[in-house]
């Protein structure tokens, strides 16, 4: 299927259908992009567009003389996605150029040329959802980690409070953020405070151990605070051993007892700091 005749059409009346496709896609967006902006992005797939029908790409967008126009396509999609547009406001974006095609050159002799934007269309809807994917990915594994602070308690002393259910995903951040603030910070003790765990079974028992292990390869205790009494059962229930790990039921608890192992005189240490 040849397009000359719509591709020399659509060359003498591009600025007037630039501004028409513009206008409908303008009004998707609500006013939401500037409309210079808008119209640069879509002057530039128009012109990437007429110049692969001319190098005979015919309908198969995935054709190589398609290739500007699915890197610019590409580029629409992860913006709209960042910015939080719906699949149909960007699917409009390329939809919305046979809107201004019929307005500006009419129905006939353009068939042809429809299908083709269908195909892109499709074909950016598809972009869109593998990059809307990415950024809700990327969104959690950003959650993780403001999820996961971990904090200097005392010169040699760090500690990771946990709030929330710790799946695999999560522990191997927890795990990865206490490892490096062990680096970070030189210090030999650690503190794993579970008082926001609302449940402790094997698959979360499993986690913190491993997490004390690894940290015991850094050359740093660790220590589990948060043990309350219906962990404490469940624990037991369920026949979890800690081995030689100290547990705590507070965070005060287990911070007085790091603060003993290092040998610290807090009541000394409270008066220094208080002049």
């Amino acid at each position: 299927m040849t397009f000359g005749n719509v591709v020399e059409r659509c060359r003498q009346n591009e600025s007037e259908l630039v501004q028409e496709w513009r206008d409908v896609v303008a009004r998707s967006l609500s006013g939401r992009l500037p409309a210079a902006l808008v119209e640069k992005e879509l002057r530039d797939i128009l012109d990437a567009l007429l110049g692969a029908l001319e190098a005979g790409g015919g309908t198969d967008p995935l054709a190589e003389p398609y290739a500007e126009v699915r890197a610019l396509l590409v580029e629409l999609s992860r913006d709209r996605a960042q910015q939080g547009f719906s699949p149909r406001e960007t699917a409009v974006s390329v939809f919305g150029l046979k809107e201004a095609v019929s307005r500006v050159l009419g129905e006939d002799d353009v068939a042809g040329f429809f299908r083709v934007i269908d195909e892109l269309g499709l074909y950016t809807f598809e972009t869109y959802t593998k990059a809307r994917e990415e950024v809700i990915t990327n969104q959690a594994e950003q959650l993780l980690e403001l999820a996961t602070p971990v904090v200097k308690l005392w010169d040699g002393v760090v500690a990771l409070p946990l709030v929330g259910t710790l799946d695999s995903a999560r522990a191997q951040v927890v795990m990865e953020k206490l490892l490096q603030t062990l680096v970070d910070t030189g210090s030999e003790h650690a503190i794993i405070d579970i008082t926001g765990v609302p449940a402790v079974d094997t698959q979360v028992a499993q986690h913190l151990l491993r997490t004390v292990v690894a940290a015991r390869l850094m050359g740093a205790e660790c220590i589990i605070s948060g043990i309350r009494p219906q962990i404490a059962q469940t624990i037991v229930a369920l026949g979890i051993e800690f081995g030689d790990i100290a547990t705590k039921a507070s965070l005060a608890d287990a911070l007085l007892l790091a603060l003993s192992r290092l040998d610290v005189d807090v009541n000394a240490e409270i008066a220094k700091r208080s002049r």
